[in-house]
């Protein structure tokens, strides 16, 4: 193997496909939005409090919230309510703590700049809610959101030509639901969990043939950490369940002189699911302290989910926030994620099945359309199986075309009509041109791609890019207003 060959191997970015996804995501960042808002303020509280208030005290959260947040937990005398203390006096905070975790290193080092530039005079607050701490909590996040990008691009390339997984990368990339939380809503945990479950996939499949011990250990430890960011990331241990029964069918009938014998097998999977229990601590330790129990999540008892009469259908395509009538690019990469069940079943069978149980789960879920979200915001966890999908199916589409100048250049105008179509869709719901909560008019939504999104966008995209802070404020006064009009109906 040759130097060349050798160090690109070893290298982060050593491919010419992730060098340009590496240039794409330098240039994106011009596109943070390090603001603090909604469900953010619960995940970001998990982060603040702790490094700031060396306690799990979350009234200071409550207080600095965005409008809508504080108007309806805060009294008259701007104090939280009552009501929403628990039984053990912490104020309530249903969010996840795995984004917390992930955040902790930005904010460490943005905490110790602060402190650092105060010593010698400067008169930034460090309180955890200055600009130094929103930077690096954005940062982190697209951070991670590029990170699962990169990681599903890895697994997908494995399967298919670079090029094929470079364009799927950036069709998913931009014209899904991540950019919005991964830029414009960074406090939001779904970049996050994106990444989490892109680490959880690339290492299980690079572990799949022959996973030693140690190996079992690590896949614990991302497990853990993928389920301390995002409950609902349980369905995609569907692949170790799918697995696991092709490996004791094979160890019952001696099909490989390879094949752990079946209490060797039992014995790997208890002790990944001791390692991934042990990994929770951080989550049940925040539920006991705020709830009184370690078993407490906040968000109410599975009892009452739609178990009997899940809403598949409008979860896909329901004009509040189905997730194919909002992202179409989606129903594609999804028959390209059945495609690859049948072009590659060791594999593509276990992530079939994953994706199919997390959208049952989603589809039992009271709040299954999110509430304010852009699309289906859940699914972004998704995102690595829908890159391998949009790969596996460019690949088998590519074999129409009687070159492979004329499939990239067909391709790539195909998805460069979807990622446009997308930004305009994102810039009407974060204008409230649309309804950001409930269904929207799909005549309504169309009218305004066409006539009024050209209109605006340009002197939009220059108020995000240069007057932020007093976009953001336009922006939630119009939140305030839609969710007034709603209520009064």
């Amino acid at each position: 193997m040759s130097l060349r060959r050798l160090t690109a191997r070893f290298s982060l970015f050593g491919g010419r496909g992730e060098r340009s996804l590496l240039l794409l995501f330098f240039l994106s960042l011009a596109l943070l939005n390090p603001w603090v808002r909604g469900d953010g303020i619960g995940y970001y509280a998990f982060a603040r409090a702790p490094l700031i208030e060396h306690n799990f005290d979350f009234e200071r959260d409550y207080i600095a919230g965005n409008a809508g947040f504080r108007g309806a937990r805060l009294d008259e005398n701007g104090r939280p309510k009552a009501i929403y203390r628990t039984s053990t006096g912490h104020l309530e905070n249903h969010f996840t703590v795995g984004p917390a975790i992930l955040w902790t290193p930005f904010l460490l080092v943005a905490h110790a700049g602060v402190l650092l530039a105060r010593a010698v005079g400067s008169p930034v607050a460090a309180d955890g809610f200055s600009q130094p701490y929103r930077t690096a909590m954005a940062l982190g996040t697209a951070l991670y959101g590029f990170l699962a990008l990169l990681l599903s691009f890895r697994l997908a390339r494995q399967y298919v030509p670079v090029r094929w997984a470079s364009i799927a990368t950036v069709a998913i990339w931009w014209a899904s639901s991540l950019p919005v939380y991964m830029y414009f809503n960074p406090s939001w945990s779904h970049a996050h969990s994106a990444f989490a479950v892109a680490l959880f996939l690339w290492y299980w499949h690079q572990t799949r043939e022959q996973r030693r011990w140690s190996q079992w250990c690590v896949l614990g430890v991302i497990a853990g950490l993928m389920l301390n960011v995002y409950y609902a990331n349980v369905m995609l241990l569907t692949v170790l369940a799918v697995e696991a029964v092709r490996q004791y069918s094979a160890a019952a009938h001696h099909r490989s002189p390879y094949t752990a014998i079946i209490p060797q097998l039992f014995a790997r999977h208890c002790a990944f699911l001791a390692i991934v229990v042990v990994c929770l601590l951080p989550t049940f330790i925040t539920r006991h302290i705020v709830y009184g129990s370690a078993f407490t999540t906040g968000y109410g008892s599975v009892k009452n989910w739609a178990w009997r009469s899940p809403y598949f259908l409008a979860v896909l395509f329901s004009p509040e926030h189905g997730l194919f009538s909002w992202t179409p690019l989606l129903l594609l990469a999804a028959a390209g994620l059945i495609l690859f069940k049948w072009r590659e079943p060791r594999v593509g069978t276990p992530m079939l099945a994953a994706a199919l149980a997390f959208y049952v789960l989603i589809a039992s879920y009271p709040d299954w359309a999110g509430i304010s979200s852009f699309g289906n915001r859940f699914f972004v966890s998704l995102t690595p199986l829908f890159i391998v999908g949009l790969s596996v199916l460019l690949d088998r589409t590519a074999a129409l075309f009687r070159t492979q100048l004329a499939a990239v250049s067909t391709a790539s105008a195909v998805l460069a009509v979807f990622i446009l179509w997308n930004a305009g869709f994102m810039f009407q719901w974060g204008e409230h041109l649309i309804p950001a909560r409930g269904p929207i008019s799909w005549a309504q939504m169309i009218h305004n791609q066409f006539f009024v999104v050209p209109r605006q966008l340009s002197t939009h995209l220059q108020n995000y890019l240069f007057h932020r802070h007093d976009l953001m404020r336009e922006i939630e006064e119009r939140d305030i207003e839609q969710m007034k009009r709603q209520t009064s109906r």
